[in-house]
């Protein structure tokens, strides 16, 4: 993918990048003034790199700090991986391309968003995902794979539901899930009831918002949509954003994270006219709590 010569690219990976940095130092126990003197740096240049406003970053800085914090050498690779990641107005993330295929991006983005819209067509959201259901897809993902290894990927699942559960600022997450996500039976009939159980009570959640589009709405906007997830990061003032948002698409090879701002803006619009044609509310409630009757 070309750089951007205009210098108004994705600024994604260049946060994401400072947002570890930033923990790192904290967690080494450094003020950002003594770290920029170890790393012979200024303190304006280092707090730049921490809010992702360099638009060029040297990686024997982001070496050196890494050394400095004690970050481990797989997290030092990957977070090498992202400074070096070019200019552009959508970032492509193929799966070990500069950065190690098991460094996840997304989970940071998720982590640091205030509001998150998505549009799941055939599955259940994994932040609505009980174990069960997440385990049964582990397990079908990686039949081959060592069970203690996929537990461990339900268990880390698991704890990022948390950001829609804790108590302090939890999450806003407005979603759209497809008619085919609830019929199609994953894990078998108990886990699926267990699974439609979960998402009633969860959509009763003051910051959860749950809606079906069901197979008779048809297609809206006259497309077949994929699955998608709008990352909203919060304002500053008025119409400020405190960061761009960012349109997640999931791939098998590799992960298409969008920022340009009129992509971003059909990606909207899209999702209107998608929750526009769904169903909410106390019905869906209840049609979800028949069907795991049925189950």
């Amino acid at each position: 993918m070309p750089e951007d010569p205009s210098g108004t690219g994705s600024t994604l990976p260049r946060r994401q990048l400072g947002r570890h940095l930033l923990e790192w130092r904290t967690r080494a126990g450094y003020t950002q003034a003594k770290a920029a003197q170890l790393l012979e740096m200024g303190a304006t240049s280092l707090g730049r790199l921490e809010k992702g406003e360099n638009s060029r970053i040297k990686t024997r800085d982001i070496q050196a700090a890494c050394d400095l914090y004690g970050v481990p050498d797989d997290l030092t690779s990957a977070l090498v991986g992202l400074a070096k990641q070019a200019n552009v107005k959508n970032w492509w993330h193929q799966y070990g391309d500069l950065i190690p295929k098991d460094f996840d991006v997304y989970v940071g983005l998720e982590a640091a968003a205030t509001k998150i819209l998505s549009y799941q067509p055939d599955l259940v959201p994994g932040l609505l995902q009980t174990a069960d259901y997440d385990r049964a897809l582990a397990y079908e993902q990686g039949p081959d794979e060592d069970r203690e290894h996929l537990d461990g990927r339900v268990q880390l699942k698991m704890q990022r539901q948390k950001i829609i559960t804790r108590r302090t600022q939890p999450i806003m997450f407005d979603v759209v899930v497809g008619e085919a996500a609830l019929r199609r039976t994953v894990g078998g009939r108990g886990v699926m009831a267990a699974q439609l159980r979960h998402l009633a009570d969860m959509s009763t959640r003051d910051n959860v918002e749950l809606a079906v589009l069901p197979f008779t709405a048809g297609f809206p906007g006259g497309i077949s949509m994929p699955p998608f997830v709008v990352l909203l990061f919060g304002e500053s003032a008025p119409g400020e954003p405190v960061e761009p948002p960012v349109v997640f698409l999931e791939g098998v090879v590799g992960n298409m994270y969008i920022e340009d701002r009129d992509d971003v803006e059909k990606f909207l619009r899209t999702y209107d006219l998608i929750r526009g044609r769904a169903l909410a509310g106390p019905d869906i409630r209840q049609a979800l709590r028949e069907s795991a009757r049925e189950r």
